[in-house]
């Protein structure tokens, strides 16, 4: 998923983004603190970098995402301008997005947040040894530390917003794919649809239902649809009502509905229930319903007349 499509799914604005820099506390004083230790941040850049990716390179669950040295290098310099950009004293949607970049990269690519959490913790322990060096005034160290850290945190908290923002919207798109196979509307004959319902229908799924059965029917100006209700374990209220609900939207379309797979306990139910289903046809096979269908459309199943050979071996004779 692109970086900027996650700024509108986690609606990445203005208000947002001060809302959550209240949350980490992370002030203009902390931002002007870290600008003027860019001098600082130059010094130690390659050492921190190369420290940090010695135990990427030396962990065996990690060493697989720098198959070669050409990819090492890559990642050498693209870090270190991420190391540089925590000392450029901004906070803005820019920054945001950019580091909404570097978190769907490393979802992209595999890294699971257990790495890249205990990436940062690394992270945090380099600049920390660095800044104590630099500064010997332990007041100093741990005010810069404090300044770094809330910026840290901020961009660690963007990460996994960007490793969660991705399964949800796999989880959507799986989603929609299973609701558009649960309802397979399929052509049985010119202007005759077949719509084969299996398992449990909620209300969610009441509705794919309605709206793939009405854009079929106007797709394809049928006059007919049968609804096979024999894999539906439960008919309850809320099924027959959507069942009721489809029917009339289907006949202001100027089309039928034929309603199949009508068992005795569905009968029973639907009559304890009090719903009208009067709108509609029904019967109980489907083989039943498809027959009905074509008288509704003007055809007709048609018996193939025996032929002699056939007469013949009915009566036990060979030709």
């Amino acid at each position: 998923m692109d970086h900027k499509k996650y700024m509108k799914i986690l609606k990445l604005d203005e208000a947002e983004l001060k809302n959550r820099r209240a949350f980490f506390e992370l002030t203009e004083d902390d931002l002007t603190r870290l600008a003027g230790l860019r001098p600082f941040a130059e010094k130690v850049t390659d050492a921190v970098v190369d420290d940090f990716y010695k135990l990427l390179l030396t962990h065996v669950d990690t060493k697989k995402f720098f198959p070669d040295e050409a990819t090492v290098r890559r990642v050498k310099r693209a870090q270190r301008e991420y190391f540089l950009g925590l000392f450029e004293g901004r906070c803005d949607l820019a920054y945001v997005e950019d580091r909404l970049r570097v978190g769907s990269t490393h979802e992209r690519i595999g890294l699971s947040t257990k790495w890249y959490l205990g990436a940062y913790r690394k992270y945090m322990e380099l600049i920390k040894r660095h800044l104590v060096e630099q500064f010997k005034k332990s007041g100093e160290a741990e005010a810069a530390f404090q300044s770094i850290q809330k910026l840290v945190y901020f961009d660690i908290a963007l990460a996994t917003d960007t490793y969660v923002a991705s399964k949800v919207d796999a989880i959507e798109r799986q989603q929609a794919a299973i609701r558009e196979l649960s309802t397979p509307v399929i052509r049985v004959h010119n202007r005759i649809l077949l719509l084969p319902l299996i398992g449990a229908i909620d209300s969610r799924r009441a509705g794919q239902v309605m709206d793939s059965v009405l854009m079929k029917v106007s797709e394809t100006q049928a006059k007919c649809i049968i609804i096979d209700i024999a894999g539906v374990p439960v008919v309850d209220t809320k099924v027959a009502d959507s069942l009721v609900k489809t029917t009339a939207a289907v006949r202001l379309l100027g089309a039928e509905v034929v309603l199949t797979g009508i068992t005795a306990q569905v009968a029973r139910t639907i009559v304890q229930l009090g719903v009208d289903i009067s709108t509609m046809h029904t019967l109980s096979r489907l083989a039943e319903g498809i027959e009905l269908a074509l008288s509704l459309v003007g055809k007709a199943i048609q018996r193939k007349k025996p032929t002699l050979r056939t007469a013949k071996r009915t009566n036990g004779k060979r030709a």
